[in-house]
């Protein structure tokens, strides 16, 4: 099957221009028995799990996508699954104890979008990990483009459904979440502190304002996506994963220096979208409930002071 370019989702992470040759041989085509369900007694292989998501999101294959094998070979028989958002040392540590042999992450293994590796060749941290997972024999797999492809965003409604919001869903902006009853910008940061596990985020704005309009953006969507966003919806906080700080929150700053009432509620990246790694975990379990999967959280790897 022709891989179909990434649809325009617009997520910072998809404006890599597509990389001829190697990037299509990387994006795994689709099996014709994509849809079906293996017997369980059956051996599994990366690619047919990998090959089983792909087919369930619309105009899959992508051209030029980063979801690729960062590690292994689709032929290796899976004796277990580990779901995360970054496949770190401690995690394919975590996992080779699992007796895990293939890692679903969310975001890079080798510390930049495309996990392009000639940069690191000289680099012993990066031959430490290679050697790790070569030794172990373990597939890593990123899951990022296509999981935010599907009908509905994987990772958006793992987010929403964890902080309890699906029925606050706006019917036609899909980044859009209409409290009820509406909170202080004090009480919805602890409300997403507690329900996501987080120890501090960082904010601008009046703890006392009452926050009703809710634009939700996990990850890193870029500054000038989520000032778009912002300049249309017209919400009282945006809350998302990571800014550029030169960018979003001076936006905000200025927005508010205007007499705007203007919000913003900085996550971070990991804990804004780990829920859609755990989402990974039950569709596996679904699909292939003899395989063992486990949700290792990688984290953040800031600590405050």
């Amino acid at each position: 099957m022709k891989a179909k370019p990434i649809p325009s989702l617009s997520r910072r992470y998809f404006i890599s221009k597509a990389v001829a040759g190697s990037a299509l041989l990387l994006a795994t085509p689709l099996l014709s028995e994509a849809h079906s369900y293996l017997p369980v007694d059956n051996k599994v292989t990366v690619g047919q799990i990998m090959d089983l998501f792909i087919g369930e999101v619309p105009g899959a294959p992508f051209e030029g996508t980063v979801d690729t094998l960062k590690s292994g070979s689709r032929d290796i028989v899976v004796t277990g699954i580990v779901t995360t958002m970054f496949a770190t040392i401690d995690v394919i540590r975590k996992a080779i104890a699992l007796n895990a042999n293939f890692i679903i992450a969310h975001e890079p293994t080798f510390y930049n979008h495309r996990d392009e590796t000639n940069w690191l060749e000289a680099d012993d941290v990066y031959h430490y990990k290679v050697d790790l997972l070569k030794q172990h024999n373990i597939a890593v797999w990123r899951n990022h483009d296509y999981i935010h492809s599907l009908k509905t965003d994987g990772v958006k409604k793992a987010l929403s459904e964890q902080l309890g919001w699906q029925k606050f869903a706006d019917i036609d902006e899909r980044d859009i979440y209409n409290l009820a009853p509406a909170l202080t910008l004090k009480a919805l940061i602890a409300h997403a502190k507690a329900r996501l596990n987080i120890a501090e985020v960082r904010y601008i704005g009046n703890p006392e304002q009452v926050c009703k309009k809710v634009l939700l953006f996990p990850g890193a969507a870029g500054g000038t996506r989520q000032i778009t966003a912002i300049i249309k919806t017209k919400p009282d906080v945006m809350m998302c994963g990571e800014i550029s700080e030169w960018e979003t929150a001076e936006y905000v700053r200025d927005a508010r220096a205007k007499g705007k009432s203007l919000c913003l509620i900085v996550l971070g990246h990991s804990a804004s979208e780990e829920p859609g790694a755990e989402f990974m975990l039950k569709w596996i379990k679904d699909k292939y409930p003899a395989i063992t999967v486990t949700h290792i959280p990688s984290g953040s790897a800031l600590s405050f002071m």
